[in-house]
């Protein structure tokens, strides 16, 4: 039983997310409903900022690792969806122009340094020869 003193939109994501495997979704609705912005665009905003990974600190792309957000794109999309609908459900926006919001294309992580090829390695992985082989022992 949903309490009567839930506000309105909260109480629509708890009926849209209702089943049990559906509680992350549920959680990133309300977060839609209690987005601070002050429009759609605002709020819809907010959803790209929860749910997409981008750097935490500016101009260093690897802090993007500890972002909380959800992190794979498929998550990161549900994610934004259930976010959107949030939004959808804050201003009272008709459910096929909540249908039209497309998410952002995902970023690639960030790129690794390339380790360094085996070719400039001082130490080969061949056999030594006999001529390089000491002959006196230590």
């Amino acid at each position: 039983m949903i309490p009567e003193w839930a506000p309105p939109c909260n109480t629509q994501c708890t009926h849209k997310y209702a089943t049990l495997m559906q509680i992350p979704w549920r959680v990133f609705c309300k977060k839609g409903c209690d987005a601070d912005g002050e429009t759609l665009d605002e709020c819809l905003g907010e959803c790209d900022e929860i749910c997409y990974k981008d750097p935490v600190l500016k101009d260093q792309q690897w802090s993007a690792y500890i972002d909380r957000s959800p992190g794979s794109a498929t998550y990161s999309e549900l994610c934004f969806r259930a976010c959107v609908s949030g939004c959808g459900y804050k201003f009272e926006t008709p459910s096929d122009v909540i249908d039209q919001v497309h998410s952002r294309d995902p970023k690639p992580p960030p790129e690794e340094k390339p380790n360094p090829s085996t070719s400039e390695s001082p130490v080969s992985n061949s056999k030594p020869t006999k001529d390089e082989i000491p002959s006196t022992s230590a």
